[in-house]
């Protein structure tokens, strides 16, 4: 099992900046990659991006590309997600996932994640 706490989220301005963070415990030796979706009301879970946790290959969805940057410090088990440029559509509840699958692409829908956060608000006024 592994579990995944996730902290950082808060009320920001639109332009502003936040990093969420995400530590992993347990078998983390079993995590291939980690990931952030986010969830806005009314509508279904979304991927924002994913990192391998060994070679560190990253995906983001094209809403974020440019804005948000995800990265990783193994040694900690932690991952990050640095968003700027924060728009109100940004606007979400934000969960970090793990996926033990090895494979030759990050996955970017949430069935391919087995494990999952219990979510960080982010709210960003206009």
């Amino acid at each position: 099992q592994v579990q995944l706490v996730e902290s950082g989220g808060g009320l920001v301005q639109a332009g502003g900046s936040l990093r969420l963070s995400c530590a992993a415990s347990g078998r983390t030796g079993s995590i291939y990659a980690m990931g952030w979706f986010r969830q806005a009301p009314g509508k279904e879970r979304e991927f924002v991006s994913a990192i391998s946790w060994r070679a560190g290959s990253t995906n983001y969805a094209n809403s974020v590309k440019g804005r948000f940057t995800i990265s990783r410090d193994n040694a900690k088990n932690t991952v990050y997600l640095r968003m700027n440029s924060l728009k109100p559509e940004d606007t979400a509840v934000y969960y970090c996932a793990a996926d033990r699958t090895t494979s030759l692409r990050i996955g970017v829908a949430s069935y391919e994640y087995d494990y999952w956060g219990q979510g960080t608000q982010v709210t960003v006024s206009s």
